[in-house]
């Protein structure tokens, strides 16, 4: 009888939070940084919360699919 693991269960795509998270840090200072006024660093942390989807989006555009 094999006792279970309770612990956190990362498996092979545990490492996709840490990208993720490292990208969301790296947009945020590109974005602030390029920011000339209040609206505009505040857009770009709205659009550094959702640089994933803009990605894949552009690469089907690219791909035509």
């Amino acid at each position: 009888m094999a006792k279970e693991w309770k612990g956190m269960r990362g498996g092979a795509g545990a490492g996709g939070g840490a990208v993720y998270g490292l990208g969301l840090i790296g947009a945020i200072i590109y974005y602030l940084q390029h920011a000339t006024t209040f609206s505009q660093g505040v857009l770009g942390i709205i659009k550094a919360i959702f640089w994933p989807a803009f990605f894949v989006y552009k690469i089907f555009e690219l791909l035509k699919l």
